[in-house]
């Protein structure tokens, strides 16, 4: 059995690129881009194959010691055809990503869910291991997750099951990525909290976040946190919001799928401490007491590389 894959986390913000050896979960080498995602599904193709390159050179490692290449998408997924059918954080549509790299590198290419990927990591070597009925759910750009159960990620009837950002949480609420309204992604995501502390600045409230703003950049995960920390009483406001409506969609899954565990990760978990602490403490208060009093929360553990790491094992996980 060879001994490394290349495993890719396609996300909205982000193009993590790394080189994995199987055999140890360890990560050899990564490249790190920006998606920039206005500028089309040709450029996000582009920026995939020279990340490729670039760590064919930075290792030495060969083409035909590569097993595979995994990508994990920000969006919902045709495991079999290798297909991105949707994807409203990227822009993209029926975007064939498998065959535009296989036939590329000439490399078998395996394609799954961004959060799926990371559920795998973390399963395989993080938070989860030895774990077999557990919940992941990632919290960045987007808010998604995936279930596992008896060691097995449920795909369900379409291979799109795990959408915990697309539940509706408010009827006639805010419009989501996705075309509906009301989504918990549209409440609880990095996303939904700068646009709510963008919205307050622009009608003149005042924050310390202005402090780290740079024109034309997004506010970021470290600037919440900063601003925090500085007890800034707007991003408290925006984050405890998002922490409100997070705390409510984790409660209806513990109360409808009873996982053993769930592992939060994601950029404004692993940053913002303040989130995850109140978003585990009202969840469980949320839910039926049963389930509720056996619950376990953890944090993921492989932080950025959760993704690419279990994208090098999605050719253990074929169809």
């Amino acid at each position: 059995m060879k001994s490394y894959a290349i495993g890719i986390d396609l996300g909205g913000t982000k193009i993590l690129t790394a080189m994995v050896n199987r055999q140890t979960g360890e990560v050899l080498a990564s490249v790190k881009k920006k998606t920039k995602k206005e500028k089309g599904p040709d450029n996000i193709i582009r920026k995939m194959k020279e990340s490729i390159e670039e760590l064919f050179e930075e290792t030495s490692i060969k083409k035909d010691e590569i097993s595979s290449i995994g990508i994990g998408a920000a969006g919902q997924i045709d495991r079999e055809n290798g297909i991105l059918i949707g994807a409203p954080n990227l822009d993209c549509y029926d975007l064939n990503i498998r065959d535009l790299i296989q036939d590329y590198f000439k490399i078998p290419v395996y394609l799954g869910n961004d959060v799926e990927i990371a559920t795998i990591g973390e399963m395989k070597f993080g938070a989860a291991k030895g774990c077999d009925d557990f919940v992941c759910i990632f919290v960045g750009t987007g808010v998604g997750s995936a279930i596992v159960k008896n060691g097995e990620i449920i795909r369900g009837a379409t291979g799109t099951a795990g959408e915990i950002g697309h539940i509706i949480v408010d009827l006639n609420g805010r419009p989501c990525a996705c075309g509906a309204h009301g989504c918990l992604e549209a409440y609880a995501s990095r996303s939904a909290i700068e646009k709510r502390i963008e919205g307050a600045l622009k009608k003149g409230r005042y924050s310390v976040i202005l402090d780290y703003l740079e024109k034309g950049k997004s506010i970021s995960s470290s600037m919440i946190r900063k601003s925090i920390e500085r007890d800034d009483e707007l991003v408290k406001a925006c984050v405890d919001e998002a922490s409100e409506y997070l705390s409510g969609g984790i409660a209806s899954i513990i109360n409808f799928v009873n996982p053993k565990l769930i592992v939060l990760g994601g950029g404004l978990i692993e940053a913002v401490d303040y989130f995850y602490k109140n978003t585990i403490k009202k969840a469980r208060a949320k839910s039926l007491p049963v389930p509720a009093s056996k619950i376990e929360f953890k944090k993921a553990e492989l932080g950025d590389f959760s993704g690419v790491v279990g994208a090098a094992f999605l050719e253990d996980r074929k169809l």
